[in-house]
């Protein structure tokens, strides 16, 4: 098994590395919202501040680093320069899929960040699949303890399941499940998409059930169907590229998920680039938002060039709030100086 779960890992490296993975024509919908630029925004550019709250900690910024890998050799190091970067930054750091840290102690290292981040948040991850495969608290308390973990979040994935050669795709009954893991940890427990996005309904019936906090990691970055396209047999490969182009827009998933939210937290991720891209996504509600596959090269090469990356996204973000006369995030959310442009 361990080995399994390394091979598999690894691929997923190489090949959102090296292949194309997004789809031709699907975009984040962003493109269409522009700023109207305040020429007089009445501000120092010394004074815009970018700190953020994930619960009970406070950040230094409004980033965060979206789950991407763990459970192989090389994540160790992508890991490790992910986190070393995130602690002095002060960007949040979600974890890959945790499932490999409870089924082999082979790779186990990968996920122990804890001494080179111990400040930041930082937020385990595993498939809400699993709650149908033998994961309960137990496991998910078992992870936490080892990650030293700050929340959960359960990921989504039906359509990877589906194509994945060793896939798991009884999504059935699962909001009980949740529901009763909301209740039984200790620490909050969110959900987040990985490429699709997620609409309001389903919004709504996660926070009934007591989630804390959606990341919509909506269309428009890395489809994980056509990530495993390149390790599946020719039927599912020819059924992956008819969904090359499926999903909720990033941008369409925010403004849709955001009226259910009330105080819990939305983090906006799926294929954003820049600090701008970051900007548009607080006027239009996130609180928090996340960078993955935009900054994954740059995690294998060193933790220098995973700082100089995370240093110009907060300097794009600053540069565009003093464009648009907001001090601070909670203007930024508020302004009405993002519009979108008629097709």
């Amino acid at each position: 098994m361990s080995k399994q779960l390394n091979d598999r890992k690894a691929e997923h490296i190489q090949i959102v590395l090296e292949e194309q993975v997004t789809g031709n024509t699907i975009t984040t919908g962003l493109e269409h919202y522009h700023f109207i630029h305040n020429a007089l925004p009445e501000l120092a550019f010394d004074d815009i501040q970018i700190e953020q709250a994930f619960f009970t900690k406070l950040c230094k910024t409004p980033f965060l680093i979206s789950s991407m890998t763990g459970g192989a050799n090389f994540a160790e190091t992508i890991n490790r320069n992910l986190a070393l970067a995130a602690e002095q930054r002060g960007w949040a750091l979600a974890l890959g899929s945790t499932r490999a840290l409870i089924e082999s102690e082979a790779y186990r290292q990968s996920f122990d960040l804890r001494e080179y981040a111990p400040t930041i948040p930082i937020i385990a991850n595993l498939g809400a699949v699993q709650l149908n495969y033998g994961f309960s608290a137990t496991e998910c308390r078992k992870i936490i303890d080892y990650t030293d973990a700050d929340a959960l979040v359960l990921h989504l994935n039906i359509l990877q399941e589906v194509i994945q050669p060793e896939g798991n795709t009884n999504f059935s009954s699962l909001l009980p499940k949740i529901e009763k893991l909301c209740t039984d940890l200790s620490i909050p427990v969110g959900i987040k998409e990985v490429g699709w996005g997620i609409d309001r309904s389903t919004a709504e019936k996660l926070l009934e059930v007591g989630i804390s906090f959606i990341d919509v990691a909506g269309a428009g970055g890395t489809s994980w169907s056509q990530v495993e396209r390149f390790r599946t047999d020719p039927v599912k490969q020819q059924a992956a590229a008819a969904f090359s182009e499926w999903g909720i827009p990033t941008a369409s998933s925010v403004e849709l998920v955001k009226p259910t939210m009330d105080e819990k937290i939305l983090i906006a991720s799926g294929g954003l680039h820049t600090g701008v891209d970051a900007a548009k996504c607080f006027a239009l509600g996130a609180d928090f938002v996340g960078f993955g596959r935009s900054i994954l090269e740059e995690a294998t090469v060193s933790v220098e060039s995973v700082l100089q990356t995370m240093e110009i996204r907060e300097l794009e973000l600053r540069m565009a709030m003093f464009a648009v006369g907001a001090q601070n995030l909670t203007e930024l959310q508020q302004t009405e100086r993002l519009q979108k442009t008629t097709p």
